[in-house]
């Protein structure tokens, strides 16, 4: 693929209130990061029709699913609101699942953010933790009331897409969350965990499909320099993916002149 690689980052979504419009936008930091990784980004408003974001997937050559200040829907996942639970407005959310879902169903390389690497686990059939502190044993702390700088330490799996991005052992990475994995999903594996436990990077098993999920954000300002690597990994993994697919439908052609 000679081509700059397209990739699609779904906005954030704040609906009309009082006399403020309802209005669609994104952390610069994300379509900075594609684009400094060698990718042209593409930003996803929440369309109400599947078929058109059907569409506009088939055009794109990888997405970013993006994280979110707010949550989950609770009651969406069978639980009762904790009291610090804030969903999301709806029309995020439901957008959020369905391109998740679409993503994973089409194997659109994937890198997931944050609240984005919650609902693409969902949507493939994993399960959510409501509310870190009362759901894990002897949990960190993952957000900070206060500060939004919060770093903590997650310890690398040998052998993954983390290990190659970052090295073996340990790393420091920011953190602002208090949902998040429970069971990962059947197509994923654990890449990284904090030390309590928690997952803080999975990816893909299949070998059809590069994805990667990342509960820290690699695209905010309280990033470290080495976390461009991630965006630089996404963009080679999608060209690798395009090219791979590219050599399976010249290899079908020629089996069938032959």
């Amino acid at each position: 693929m000679n081509s700059k690689p397209l990739i699609g980052i779904n906005a954030d979504f704040r609906p009309a209130k009082g006399n403020a419009y309802p209005f669609a936008w994104s952390h610069a930091g994300y379509f900075d990061c594609v684009t400094a990784a060698g990718g042209i980004p593409v930003l996803l408003p929440p369309v109400a029709d599947p078929n058109d974001l059907r569409q506009v997937l088939s055009r794109l050559d990888g997405v970013v699913l993006s994280g979110c200040k707010l949550d989950l829907d609770p009651t969406r996942l069978g639980m009762d609101p904790h009291p610090v639970t804030r969903p999301m407005p709806p029309r995020r959310e439901e957008f959020d699942r369905r391109l998740a879902k679409m993503v994973y169903e089409m194997k659109v390389p994937t890198l997931a953010i944050g609240m984005g690497m919650v609902t693409l686990n969902l949507m493939a059939g994993g399960t959510v933790f409501q509310y870190l502190p009362d759901d894990v044993l002897k949990s960190l702390s993952h957000r900070d009331t206060v500060e939004a700088c919060l770093r903590h330490v997650i310890e690398i799996v040998p052998g993954t897409k983390m290990d190659t991005i970052y090295g073996p052992g340990e790393i420091r990475v920011n953190s602002d969350h208090h949902m998040g994995i429970d069971q990962v999903a059947p197509s994923f594996r654990v890449s990284a965990t904090a030390m309590d436990g928690v997952v803080e990077a999975y990816e893909s098993i299949e070998d059809n499909w590069w994805c990667l999920g990342v509960q820290f954000h690699p695209h905010d300002e309280t990033a470290s320099a080495l976390d461009m690597q991630v965006f630089e990994a996404f963009v080679e993994g999608v060209r690798f993916q395009q090219v791979d697919a590219e050599d399976n439908i010249l290899s079908l052609a020629g089996r069938r002149a032959a």
